[in-house]
């Protein structure tokens, strides 16, 4: 192999993580405008750029994103309010002009990353079964042995990524997403408030569900616990309060 070749990277080259978040869509199951969640990309890229990675943002078709409401440390459910790293990033300008203008994720040159890290929010359950950019790029990954990550329902990539070998990239990997009790606990919290009559779940699937059926292994820590697990070059985190554990295992996947 060529020195020259560009896959081949100086050892003291930065480490170089590209993260994914969803484009916004409207829920078929609630009506709601829906998009990717801010700590999950905040949190993994304070963590990236804290141990010097360069970070860069796309999306499945590019462009603008939106944020679900309540992930905003701002908005008027006060759901998020303690999440000082998201607010700090959408009060930063330079920071919040990166998810104004994603790149589509089909100009991800896998040789010149490391990783993919793809974040959840509530759009990815609704939007992310047409995005098969997304699900070659993710196993392009995968297979060069580099880090393939994603968190929360952003997982969602795992329930329609294959391999060169026609199998699910799950299958037989120990993972973990958005767990069914806490897809419990958000259509309880929805029915109680009287915004989605009662028996109506707010998301149309569920990643434990899924992700058994194709053969995972799927581990959880309990309801809105911190949780992150790594096999092999894979990794996965539960859910929104994740990103930091999930950004520290890719970290430890690829060092410094």
């Amino acid at each position: 192999m060529s020195l020259k070749d560009p896959n081949v990277r100086h050892p003291k080259a930065r480490r170089r993580v590209a993260i994914v978040i969803a484009n916004p869509a409207v829920s078929t199951t609630t009506a709601w405008p829906v998009g990717f969640w801010w700590s999950e990309l905040t949190h993994p890229y304070h963590v990236f750029t804290e141990v010097g990675y360069e970070v860069e943002i796309f999306s499945p078709q590019g462009g603008k994103c939106e944020a679900d409401a309540m992930s905003d440390p701002s908005d008027v459910s006060g759901y998020s309010r303690t999440d000082l790293v998201s607010q700090g990033f959408i009060h930063t300008p330079e920071l919040r002009a990166l998810v104004d203008h994603t790149k589509p994720v089909a100009e991800i040159d896998v040789g010149a990353f490391d990783a993919i890290v793809v974040a959840g929010g509530q759009a990815p359950m609704f939007t992310f079964e047409q995005a098969t950019g997304l699900h070659r790029k993710f196993v392009e990954f995968h297979e060069a042995g580099k880090v393939a990550a994603a968190l929360c329902h952003g997982v969602a990539v795992l329930a329609y990524a294959r391999g060169s070998d026609g199998e699910y990239l799950a299958k037989g990997k120990t993972v973990t997403g958005f767990a069914n009790v806490e897809e419990d606990f958000a259509d309880n919290a929805v029915w109680s408030y009287g915004m989605l009559p009662r028996g109506k779940h707010v998301m149309p699937w569920r990643i434990e569900d899924r992700l058994k059926a194709i053969g995972a292994n799927f581990v959880q820590a309990g309801l809105w616990r911190g949780f992150a697990v790594r096999d092999g070059n894979l990794v996965t985190g539960q859910q929104n309060f994740s990103g930091e554990e999930t950004a520290r295992l890719v970290v430890e996947a690829l060092g410094r």
